[in-house]
């Protein structure tokens, strides 16, 4: 956008300045500060870091931060309630806008003393393109409860309200941005598209789930629940599984949380397109060890009853030759 900018202006400098007789060049940095302001707020948080990339000049004007506040705000109106350090709105941006890559510390490798003691989820759901739920939850992570129970963080518990319109659970659009106030770290929680819309025919809910995988084997699955009979949102909660299906403990989700907030992201084009394969081969991957659980579980009943079968014959037989 820059080069494309400075190349008009440059162009129109040079004919204005060839009718004269004179040759002249106008850059971008000759423009006002308040013009150029105006026009990076126009930009998109990925535009706007690569503009501040360009010369120094633009770098100190793409990283204003009421730029970024507002940026954010648009994106995500909940966080206006939620406390910032450091480099506050556009750290907050670097951190939340890509997807956590895979994580290479397991769960349960970081000390107690490194997990964070508090959470705070912030939470924007859309539905065709308009806010209907913006919220702002605070998570004591530092109990024993917390800690020992499977991870889950709900927003929403069967209040339920109307949106605007009746809510089609496939054009549900949710951000879940976990964030740590002792570091100031955040996380994107949950792809922006469903990963999968599943309806529950015997309570006639419908199901949309936002899903991010980290490191060590563990996913990061939020489900909206619909109820299509009242055409309103019913539940949105986030919770943990490993690669068996099974609930994650607090304490070992707060470690892949913990170790995702600190690693790389993906924020490159196509990071969404590639988040929801890692979650269809961590599907795939679970579905398979079910399966071959049930084999085996099917194998070790069939032994154990030719077993049983084989001790029963022998007592007969036993029997018959008294």
């Amino acid at each position: 956008m820059a080069a494309g900018v400075g190349g008009g202006l440059g162009a129109t400098g040079f004919a204005a300045g060839a009718a004269a007789g004179t040759a002249t060049a106008t850059a971008i940095e000759d423009l006002p500060a308040d013009v150029l302001a105006l026009v990076l707020r126009r930009l998109d948080g990925a535009s706007l870091a690569a503009v501040g990339c360009a010369c120094a000049g633009l770098r100190g004007l793409a990283a204003d931060p009421a730029t970024w506040r507002g940026l954010c705000l648009a994106m995500w109106p909940s966080v206006r309630g939620v406390p910032l350090r450091g480099g506050g709105h556009r750290a907050l941006f670097a951190d939340a806008f890509p997807f956590p890559a895979a994580a290479a510390v397991p769960p349960g490798a970081a000390a107690p003393r490194s997990l964070p003691a508090r959470l705070v989820s912030a939470v924007d759901l859309h539905h065709g393109g308009a806010c209907i739920l913006s919220r702002v939850v605070e998570t004591d992570a530092a109990s024993d409860w917390f800690l020992g129970a499977p991870f889950r963080v709900d927003a929403l518990v069967q209040e339920g309200f109307s949106a605007p319109s009746a809510v089609a659970p496939a054009d549900l659009a949710l951000s879940w941005i976990l964030v740590d106030p002792a570091t100031g770290r955040a996380l994107n929680a949950s792809s922006r598209r469903p990963v999968s819309v599943d309806r529950k025919w015997l309570t006639g809910d419908t199901v949309a789930r936002f899903a991010v995988v980290l490191g060590g084997g563990v996913a990061l699955e939020a489900a909206v629940v619909c109820d299509e009979r009242y055409g309103h949102v019913r539940e949105v909660s986030l919770c943990a599984e490993d690669g068996d299906g099974g609930g994650v403990s607090g304490r070992d989700a707060l470690a892949a949380v913990a170790a995702a907030m600190a690693g790389a992201r993906r924020g490159h084009r196509g990071a969404e397109d590639e988040t929801r394969l890692r979650y269809e081969e961590f599907v795939r991957g679970k579905r398979a060890r079910k399966e071959w659980k049930a084999r085996r579980d099917s194998m070790l009943d069939l032994c154990c009853s030719g077993v049983g079968a084989a001790a029963f014959l022998g007592f007969l037989v036993m029997l018959t030759l008294r």
